[in-house]
């Protein structure tokens, strides 16, 4: 079953109710990405498989389980440390015999402490770079094989896009020791025909992007990060990707705009008439969750009057952006700035162009003048 990571407390809590009331099988349909409005329960097996028979047609397929078991694969799911804030599709089913499998081959790799000390230090940079422990019984498994290099794959669903990562592992030259050098994610938006990628690199020294980060960055949008320069001192800047450069490698340029660079967000949100800036919890949550990139709904106040927006940063242009409810830009003012800002850099490049026309005009006219001068002293 394919559950809504961001339902699935609720999921795992109406299921437990469910079972105490006596309803032992849970039907589902499985092309689609359930939650807990689209599963139905019966109180015996073949209630459960009459529903499937008569539901399953050419939009969808139907099949039922055990409510034990869903249970099960639910409670394990959310023992196991993964983010449930996002709305993302996760594949449910045996769930838990994958956790017992995990159990499995960590003992065979308690024989090798170097081996086990190595899996739980690429353990903490999957949890850490927001990928959670789904990982773990794959990473352990390509880890016992011994390849030099190994991947493993991961497909997600974010609202009506679906993303799919690829993370790339290697073994040093002169040991054992497995690292997790980057990950390659391919966007597909709902409404296009091609794919956006990225490959996003991990280091050692943290200021990783996260996948989350990575999703929100193929979005357009910009992300806050603690970084180290080449001398391991630390600095802050805000990352977003231009769309219109790409390196040799076919990745998209990452622009940059460094803490000396003037953006405030905070102050940039004080411009507005924000509900949620009056509480000082919901304005810590608020900036945090802006400088992780996300478009956050907000709730503005205008003339007593409350309307829910959603804002996202804007560090290039140094405010922020504002949709209404239908996700359309409202936020006029700030629009205007950044075209103004645009033709300014236009006009400057335009003038620059002049000048330098100018100068190779001149120059072309007094090498004239001087050859009409040579002219007339060979006369």
């Amino acid at each position: 079953m394919t559950i809504d990571l961001s339902d699935s407390e609720m999921m795992l809590s109406f299921t437990q109710e469910m079972a105490s009331l006596g309803y032992h099988y849970v039907a589902f349909d499985i092309e689609v990405v359930n939650n807990s409005n689209t599963i139905e329960f019966f109180r015996n097996i073949l209630d459960a498989q009459e529903y499937c028979c008569v539901m399953t047609n050419d939009a969808g397929y139907f099949e039922n389980l055990p409510t034990n078991s869903l249970i099960k694969d639910l409670e394990a799911l959310l023992s196991s440390g993964i983010d449930t804030s996002f709305k993302e599709a996760i594949e449910i089913t045996g769930f838990a015999n994958r956790r017992e499998k995990n159990e499995l081959l960590d003992n065979n790799l308690n024989s090798n402490i170097m081996n086990q000390k190595n899996l739980e230090y690429l353990k903490d940079q999957l949890k850490y770079t927001g990928f959670g422990e789904t990982f773990d019984i794959d990473l352990k498994e390509k880890m016992m094989q011994g390849e030099k290099e190994f991947k493993i794959s991961r497909e997600g669903v974010y609202g009506a896009d679906s993303m799919n990562a690829v993370l790339n592992f290697k073994k040093s030259d002169q040991t054992d020791m497995y690292f997790f050098n980057s990950y390659h994610v391919s966007l597909q938006k709902e409404n296009s025909k091609e794919s956006l990628d990225q490959t996003f690199y991990i280091n050692s020294t943290g200021g990783n992007i996260t996948l989350k980060e990575a999703y929100n960055l193929m979005e357009g949008r910009s992300v806050n990060k603690d970084l180290k320069n080449k001398d391991g001192e630390l600095y802050n800047s805000w990352i977003k990707i231009d769309f219109k450069q790409t390196d040799e490698a076919g990745n998209f340029k990452l622009n940059h705009y460094h803490q000396n660079y003037g953006y405030d967000l905070e102050a940039s949100l004080a411009k507005h008439s924000i509900k949620e800036l009056e509480n000082p919890k919901f304005k810590d949550d608020l900036l945090n969750s802006l400088k992780k990139g996300n478009l956050q709904s907000v709730t503005f106040v205008v003339g007593g009057v409350e309307s829910k927006m959603y804002i996202e940063a804007n560090p290039q242009f140094k405010t922020v952006k504002v949709y209404d409810e239908n996700m359309e830009r409202i936020n006029h003012r700030e629009s205007k700035e950044e075209k103004k800002s645009i033709l300014e850099n236009q006009s400057a490049s335009k003038e620059q162009r002049k000048s330098t026309d100018l100068d190779a005009d001149s120059s072309g006219t007094e090498k004239k003048n001087n050859n009409r001068k040579s002219k007339s002293h060979s006369i």
